[in-house]
C-alpha cells in the first residue's frame, strides 16, 4: 500500500489487511515469528478493538498486506525521530544480510593430491503469514 506516511505507520494505527475480516491495530515493528527467526515482518499488531489478549493472537504482517488505513496513530516529534532511526536500522540490517549472503558463497578448496580420489564430489549448502 502506498501512502504519504512512508513504509512504517505509527503505533496505534488501525488497518484492514488484504483479505481480512477484522481490523488490526499496529503495536510494533520488525517482528519475527517464534517458529521462523529468518523472516522479519514489518509490523506486529493486535485485533481491534479487543486489543492484546495473548501472545498466541499477535498478528505479524508486512506493509504491502495493508488494504486500508482506518485511523492513523499519533505522529509527533518523538515518533518522527523514532521512524528515522527505524528506517536507518532496517536499511543497515538488510545491507548486512545481503553482504553476508554474497560472502557466504561456498568455496571449493582442492584436496591435496594425497587424498584425492576419482569421482570426487564437492559438498555445498543450499540456501519463505500468517
Amino acid at each position: 500500500m502506498n501512502n504519504q506516511y512512508g513504509k512504517y505507520l505509527p503505533v496505534g494505527t488501525v488497518v484492514m489487511l488484504k483479505g481480512g475480516k477484522k481490523r488490526v491495530m499496529i503495536t510494533g515493528f520488525c517482528s519475527m515469528a517464534n517458529d521462523n527467526k529468518d523472516v522479519m515482518y514489518d509490523y506486529s499488531g493486535c485485533l481491534y478493538p479487543e486489543g492484546f489478549l495473548s501472545s498466541n493472537e499477535t498478528a505479524l504482517f508486512n506493509h504491502d498486506q495493508i488494504a486500508q488505513i482506518y485511523h492513523l496513530g499519533l505522529v509527533d516529534e518523538e515518533e518522527k525521530k523514532f521512524k528515522e532511526t527505524l528506517n536507518g536500522l532496517v536499511a543497515k540490517m538488510l545491507s548486512e544480510k545481503q553482504n553476508a549472503t554474497t560472502q557466504a558463497q561456498p568455496v571449493q578448496t582442492p584436496l591435496p593430491q594425497s587424498v584425492q580420489t576419482s569421482g570426487q564430489q564437492s559438498l555445498q549448502n543450499d540456501d519463505n503469514n500468517q
